[in-house]
């Protein structure tokens, strides 16, 4: 395979991509939100883990959204065309309900909170949902990779927000004044929906609501065969589980190890941010030359290494006293790991987006994306229960180890420099 040159300026700095660092911001908020701000003022509200851990099931919005995705193919809100009419009414929604956090307490209110947060998941779902479908639109196959690398590049500076600011404001201002600053983080993406224009594949859209549900799956079925449908299906579900795992509970577990909610504010959420994103758009750039079979490889190995480094971590158990050696190992630990998740999420979504057809984006790209939000659901609403039998350290070497068959399916899936030709609408 003959490597193609990389332009900095025509691949990074075009229109396109610019499109996609706003599409990845409005779609990280909501998220972080829910897994980094959420745990850590309920934490520090005296809620206890166990019942922090259930909170994951809140996510079920991201695994389920599929059954609704036809709708959005299928119907288009009587403003601003059929992706950008969903994408304004879905982030005034997150607007806000995320404001609503605020007037609450976590100790009297649980029940209240819980339900919120099952609104803000599926508005954020919903969200998702027509963005996947709006960028995937607007980029060509050759810029999937760096397009969705960017995406999730601002999908991370998104979570400086409520996993850095925050955090901070936190320590001095009230939850209530902390979460309407976080929610009005969501105009810029707001901005960004009034400003472009409606994809021109959006003139394919679904002319009944059978089309829009039954023929996305028909098409997927018959491109690939039962069979390679299955391989598929199976490597999304479990390419990200050992690191979403890993993941899951990262602030509780820096409380837990003792670091102050303003150290992790200004140390832990920017190692974990900064070399994602110079390791995310360098893996971009790489995928534009490696093609995105070998980027899985390549990019998954340095995945599933980098969760060892909290192992080695939490082996040292509860620091009674923080100093510049104990953030400098964090920082390093939590550098790694980004890197590689970075990496490996960059490539992962780029396969996601290949594998769907032009015509049904909306549908497939939602069931690919919510099969792969199973194991940040399900099986991430049992490790705190897990943490609590075996501890940190067991608990990492089990994520680094459930990590392993999604790597495993690559065989199967995206054979070593063997990417398929590009997909006719």
């Amino acid at each position: 395979m003959t490597l193609a040159p990389i332009n900095w300026r025509r691949d990074v700095f075009s229109r396109t991509m610019l499109v996609c660092l706003f599409t990845g911001f409005a779609s990280g908020l909501p998220l972080y939100t829910l897994i980094n701000l959420l745990p850590a003022w309920l934490r520090s509200e005296g809620v206890d883990l166990k019942s922090i851990g259930l909170f994951a099931l809140i996510g079920l919005p991201y695994t389920w959204k599929f059954l609704w995705s036809p709708l959005m193919d299928r119907y288009t809100l009587p403003w601003l065309g059929r992706r950008r009419g969903w994408m304004l009414a879905s982030q005034l929604a997150l607007l806000a309900s995320l404001a609503l956090f605020g007037l609450f307490q976590p100790r009297e209110d649980i029940w209240s909170i819980a339900a919120l947060a099952l609104a803000v998941a599926f508005f954020s779902a919903s969200q998702d949902i027509v963005l996947d479908a709006f960028r995937r639109e607007i980029l060509n196959d050759a810029e999937l990779g760096l397009g969705n690398t960017v995406h999730i590049n601002a999908y991370r500076l998104a979570g400086l927000v409520p996993g850095s600011l925050s955090l901070i404001l936190a320590d001095h201002i009230a939850w209530g004044s902390v979460f309407l600053i976080t929610a009005l983080f969501m105009l810029p993406g707001a901005a960004m929906t009034l400003l472009v224009k409606e994809p021109r594949l959006a003139a394919h859209s679904p002319k009944t609501l059978r089309e829009a549900v039954v023929e996305p799956f028909h098409e997927f079925l018959t491109r690939q065969g039962w069979q390679g449908a299955l391989w598929i299906l199976g490597f999304i579900f479990l390419y990200k589980l050992g690191d979403s795992m890993a993941t899951s509970l990262a602030t509780p577990f820096y409380l837990d190890m003792g670091y102050a909610k303003s150290q992790i504010g200004l140390v832990a959420k920017h190692a974990g941010l900064w070399p994602a994103v110079a390791g995310g758009l360098l893996g971009g750039l790489w995928m534009l030359r490696l093609g995105i079979n070998r980027a899985l490889w390549a990019f998954g190995v340095v995945q599933v290494l980098s969760i060892l480094g909290f192992a080695w971590l939490s082996s040292f158990g509860h620091f009674s006293q923080v100093g510049a050696e104990q953030l400098g190992m964090l920082a390093v630990v939590i550098g790694f790991e980004a890197l590689g998740v970075g990496l490996g999420t960059a490539a992962f979504v780029a396969f996601i987006a290949r594998s769907t057809h032009p015509a049904y984006t909306a549908t497939q790209f939602a069931l690919f994306t919510s099969l792969a939000a199973v194991p940040r659901t399900l099986a991430n609403a049992a490790t705190g229960y897990i943490v609590d039998s075996i501890g940190w350290t067991s608990f990492f070497f089990l994520c680094t180890a459930l990590a392993i068959p999604g790597m495993m399916l690559l065989v199967k899936v995206a054979p070593w420099g063997d990417d398929p030709a590009p997909q006719q609408a």
